[in-house]
């Protein structure tokens, strides 16, 4: 017994140093190790007004400078911050938790279940096994049909994209595309929304057959004193650096008559101090509130539990085709979220929208 001891002693011993040599290196980054052989994926991030949010006053012709600098960049891929068709599907299998979410970011795909008698996976089955034998000159027939599918599974923006690669004369009803379908395409392409004012247009001028939804609202839950949660984050919300923000936003979208102008906010919601006012007037402010029940706290987890489920997706996006070039139209909350997230990842380059957004 003695010397099994001893011996247990002497090898603990030994292993002494290399814990210590252990416990003084420098942690592990995985962005500090990046590929070295072959091309990397680039990523560029614009941070984008709610288009939704602005006042009606503005024309979204004036978009179109923005668009042909986005164009210009030659995304191999345009993502959006839009909830997948199949995830709303799966939030609906779930009311009690999902209710209000799903009122709030899921389209109903119902007619366009009617018109083409596809659920949702149905729906997406076959928009993959159409786009798997995709033509390089797909006939008009073909993309009215591509767009009912992508209708039918709940992914509107790619519907849009095959509507927008149409000449004008072959927008209409056919080929599987009823004709309210095709009516609602139309609305569509007027709706106020960065996912088809910006993301939908550049990636049909880019040639690209759809855009991809990376939005993840799964982390939302129901349930709780919202009125209180409402309460303590709208007085959180209520600090000087916010109430700058708000009227550095009032004074950027009140000079938006010209291609120029837009060009001028963007600049702005995406230059390099704008993430820390962002975490100051919001987030930062959200996490030090001091309610009882930490709701700030619940709100943050929220916040990052979405911005790292939205990364997750962007990068598994750019696991089919390593070395891609892809482009995310998104919320300008999101962009340093998502940017600092994916530049930890191995073969990951973020691309600065500097160069885009340059004044002319």
């Amino acid at each position: 017994m003695r010397r099994l001891l001893t011996s247990i002693f002497i090898t603990a011993m030994c292993q002494l140093p290399a814990l210590a040599d252990e416990s003084s290196a420098p942690p592990f980054v995985p962005g500090a190790h990046k590929l070295q052989n072959g091309r990397p994926n680039e990523l560029m991030v614009l941070g984008s007004s709610h288009l939704s949010q602005m006042s009606k006053s503005f024309d979204l012709a004036k978009l179109s400078l923005l668009n042909e600098r986005l164009t210009a960049w030659q995304p191999q891929a345009v993502a959006i911050e839009s909830s997948s068709g199949l995830q709303c599907a799966f939030m609906r299998t779930y009311p009690e938790r999902y209710a209000d979410t799903i009122k709030t970011y899921c389209w109903d795909p119902a007619v366009a279940k009617a018109a083409t008698g596809l659920d949702v996976p149905e729906a997406n089955a076959q928009a993959e096994h159409l786009l798997a034998a995709w033509p390089a000159a797909p006939s008009p027939g073909e993309r009215r049909k591509l767009a009912s599918l992508f209708l039918a599974a709940g992914e509107r923006a790619s519907a849009l994209v095959q509507w927008l690669r149409l000449p004008a004369e072959e927008r209409r009803a056919g080929d599987g595309l009823s004709d309210g379908l095709a009516s609602l395409l139309n609305g569509v392409a007027q709706r106020r929304d960065e996912s088809y004012q910006i993301a939908a247009v550049v990636a049909a001028r880019s040639g690209l057959e759809r855009v991809y939804p990376i939005d993840d609202q799964s982390a939302a839950a129901a349930g709780g004193d919202e009125k209180a949660y409402g309460a303590a984050i709208m007085k959180a919300w209520d600090n000087p650096v916010n109430a700058a923000r708000t009227r550095q936003s009032r004074e950027l979208e009140s000079h938006l008559d010209t291609p120029a102008g837009v060009l001028t906010m963007y600049r702005a919601y995406n230059a390099a101090d704008a993430a820390e006012q962002t975490f100051r007037a919001d987030f930062g402010a959200a996490l030090e509130e001091p309610s009882p029940q930490r709701f700030g706290r619940g709100y943050v987890g929220y916040w990052e539990t979405r911005n790292l489920r939205m990364a997750s997706n962007i990068r598994d996006l750019m696991t089919a085709r390593p070395g891609m070039r892809v482009l995310v139209v998104v919320g300008a909350s999101h962009k340093a979220y998502l940017e600092a997230y994916l530049d930890q990842m191995h073969d990951v380059r973020i691309v600065a929208t500097d160069r885009v957004l340059r004044a002319e």
